[in-house]
């Protein structure tokens, strides 16, 4: 049994890893990465000295596939959680505390938004309830447009596109209600008249189906200590497939005994011959949109289309560390509004400041398991353990929205400059860096828009026509770090049980 995998990130070599555990160690299993690393959006480098993730920083552990596979994999005691640090956000010119009974920033009532928006903004929050009863057509609509509708311009800029920006770097105007929030459409489907009410329903609280009598729920998010990197090591390490780095594919073929073939390397020409093909039972794609596009044009059209006409967000995180004792505010981090502006009358640059060090606590020099530098491929070597007096203070600002490509066209260290204003006028931290990297994820994010999940419907459904393909990837089901986790899952098992049959 022969399957390639494409793409070496974490949703590929989750498939690649079910595979093995799947089709056992007689399976031949190929992973094809354009790239010269595996981890796609995972990626951890040593800043001063200390292992950064500078792709995704943490994953969503309410949802069960990533912490149920960092156990399965043995990784479960290097899980580390947030400090409990509340967040901040830019609104109006002042920076205020995240309210809490909000949905990617979506009020429950008036009550709880009064301290972010205007007198008139908090009034038309209250005033949903004399709208007339809300109904949510079959297909999606546009989250910003509801929203406005319903609650006022505030509510989107202070608070939902500035929460939105820092998952998808999308503004709520251009995304889709049940693609990016189906809790709240599932919501207004059973019966909530007002879109406050929805949200009310899945907030924990006395008298609401979502109560708890736990004093200390569930943390949010979690992370590795010493990276997420440490999680694409042990994935390729236990899936034991043939790792090709820096092979990108360039067609995908049917053969005529219903294998597939595809060849790889750069396209031929006269003074350099193309790379050899592959033959195998099984295809795996777990690529960008882009990429899935052009490999499925020939055998899956449909599903090519439809990838085709996902768009994409372009963006940088640029990491600082400062010197030790370097004073930090006392929540773990502000969000920005695209509207918000600088005393200068100027965009800020950044979209969003995580204080690292306040926001992990093993980042602050109290973790000696993190006392490691961590290459992108996880591989660590010991340094010496610093308390927390000694170690640097760790920050970092993400930069770009989508449609704005001309604040990602400065160059590294205009970046920085411009991250450094930013910070300065946020928080008053002027230090000078000890140590900075700046990342740029260009096309890393897609854009959940409106008509967005009856693409996935049609990219599904036509690959499902075709034996031994499968698909996964941040354009399907999600683009954290869970649904990427669960599409490569599903797209492993579906080959499997197709190779499995065949032989």
């Amino acid at each position: 049994m022969k399957v390639a995998v494409v793409g070496g990130g974490v949703s590929g070599l989750t498939a690649a890893y079910r595979l093995r555990t799947l089709l056992g160690p007689g399976a031949e299993i190929t992973v094809l990465e354009a790239g010269r690393e595996l981890g796609g959006k995972l990626r951890t480098v040593p800043v001063a000295g200390r292992p950064c993730d500078v792709g995704a920083e943490a994953f969503l552990a309410r949802r069960p596939e990533a912490l149920e596979l960092i156990r399965e994999l043995g990784l479960g005691d290097r899980l580390r959680h947030p400090s409990g640090a509340s967040s901040t956000v830019r609104a109006g010119g002042r920076t205020v505390g995240l309210p809490k009974r909000t949905l990617m920033g979506i009020p429950a009532d008036a009550d709880a938004v009064s301290d972010v928006l205007s007198g008139g903004g908090t009034a038309r929050v209250a005033g949903e309830r004399d709208l007339p009863p809300l109904r949510m057509p079959a297909g999606d609509v546009s989250l910003g447009h509801l929203v406005r509708e319903r609650l006022g311009d505030e509510v989107v800029d202070r608070l939902v596109d500035p929460l939105l920006g820092g998952v998808y770097a999308g503004g709520a105007d251009g995304l889709g209600l049940r693609a990016v929030v189906p809790a709240l459409a599932a919501a207004v489907d059973r019966g909530a008249t007002s879109l406050s009410s929805a949200v009310a329903a899945q907030l924990p609280g006395p008298g609401t189906s979502n109560s708890t009598a736990a004093p200390n729920p569930a943390p949010v998010f979690g992370t590795l200590s010493g990276g997420l990197a440490a999680l694409i090591t042990e994935l390729a390490d236990r899936a034991g497939a043939d790792v090709r780095l820096g092979v990108p594919v360039r067609a995908l073929n049917r053969r005529t005994d219903g294998g597939w073939r595809l060849t790889t390397g750069a396209v031929a020409s006269a003074h350099a011959p193309a790379e050899p093909e592959l033959d195998v039972d099984a295809v795996v794609l777990a690529v960008p949109a882009p990429a899935a596009a052009r490999l499925l044009a020939e055998v899956a059209p449909d599903a090519a289309a439809a990838y085709g006409e996902v768009e994409l967000a372009s963006m940088a995180v640029v990491t600082l560390a400062l010197p030790a004792s370097t004073p930090l505010p006392a929540s773990s981090g502000v969000l920005i509004g695209a509207r918000e502006r600088t005393r200068a009358g100027t965009p800020f640059t950044a979209k969003a400041f995580t204080f690292t060090s306040r926001k992990w606590p093993h980042q602050a020099g109290s973790d000696t398991e993190d006392t490691e530098d961590t290459d992108a491929t996880g591989d660590t070597e010991n340094t010496t353990d610093r308390t927390a007096d000694e170690a640097p203070v760790l920050l970092r600002g993400s930069v770009g929205r989508f449609g704005d490509t001309a604040t990602l066209r400065a160059t590294d260290d205009e970046l920085v400059r411009r991250v450094r204003a930013d910070l300065a006028e946020l928080a008053g931290i002027t230090a000078d860096p000890v140590d900075v990297v700046v990342q740029r994820w260009g096309g890393g994010l897609p854009q959940y828009g409106v008509g967005h999940l009856d693409r996935v419907a049609r990219i599904e459904r036509a690959v499902a026509e075709v034996p031994g393909l499968a698909v996964a990837g941040a354009t399907l089901h999600g683009v954290g770090i869970p649904a990427c986790i669960g599409t490569g899952d599903a797209a492993a098992r579906r080959v499997a049980a197709h190779v499995t049959v065949g032989s």
